[in-house]
């Protein structure tokens, strides 16, 4: 059974602690390769280990070097909820990341009409899945609203520069009814970011390239949850 994307977010972030997602990424369009011959559900333990909420994993192949043999080989060995995270288009790539033991998927509103995002969301609530509807600019954070799914990231990354700005976070969040149900993607390393972004409610992140590269992934884990 899935194991609560959302509910798993939202235990962590109710006693004012950080609710990280915590990324699995060999390579990325603006970084390059990132950690080549990592071992996934080693990296995948030490996040589990620090305190991470859920995990984000790319099975994109193509820009990003994953598979859904990754995310298998962690789902085998992590106990937290995890997020199929890939350029979704097709209900079938749902259908295939729950047979995979995802518990949530990625919607990015940049590649989907309003009528492709239903169609991906609500087979993902039929299987007990939640969505999560990533945004870049206002247009897309209107979109949003309207989508069957509380859960809407703001992608700090603008994809037409691949430059990273805390601030897009910062202004779309007035958009959302709740800002702590928002959850910033991108740009995000150190503790003073997090901090930076809770003054906007912010309590939910999702953070890859920058754990990624640090030998000391479970003590910065465990940081930037505790960061206040």
């Amino acid at each position: 059974a899935p194991r609560g994307f959302r509910q798993r977010l939202s235990a962590i972030a109710e006693t004012g602690e950080n609710a990280l997602i915590c990324e699995m990424q060999r390579k990325s369009p603006s970084a390059g390769d990132i950690l080549p011959g990592a071992d996934p559900a080693e990296i995948a333990a030490q996040y589990e280990t620090g305190g991470a909420a859920c995990l984000s994993v790319l099975t994109d192949g193509p820009s990003f070097g994953g598979s859904l043999a990754d995310f298998a080989k962690i789902r085998a060995g992590v106990s937290l909820p995890m997020l199929r995270k890939d350029f979704m288009i097709d209900p079938l790539q749902v259908t295939e990341a729950r047979a995979h033991g995802a518990d949530a998927i990625l919607v990015i509103l940049s590649c989907t009409d309003d009528a492709l995002a239903l169609d991906l969301t609500q087979p993902a609530l039929a299987l007990g899945m939640d969505s999560l509807i990533e945004t870049h600019d206002a247009n897309e954070g209107e979109r949003a609203l309207a989508r069957p799914s509380p859960l809407i990231g703001i992608n700090n990354r603008d994809l037409k520069i691949m430059k990273t700005d805390l601030a897009t976070s910062e202004t779309l969040s007035k958009l959302i009814p709740s800002p702590n149900e928002l959850i910033s993607e991108s740009g995000i390393s150190e503790p003073e970011d997090i901090s930076r972004l809770r003054k906007i409610g912010a309590r939910r992140f999702l953070i890859g390239e920058s754990l990624m590269k640090r030998p000391d992934r479970t003590q910065h884990v465990q940081a930037l949850r505790q960061a206040t």
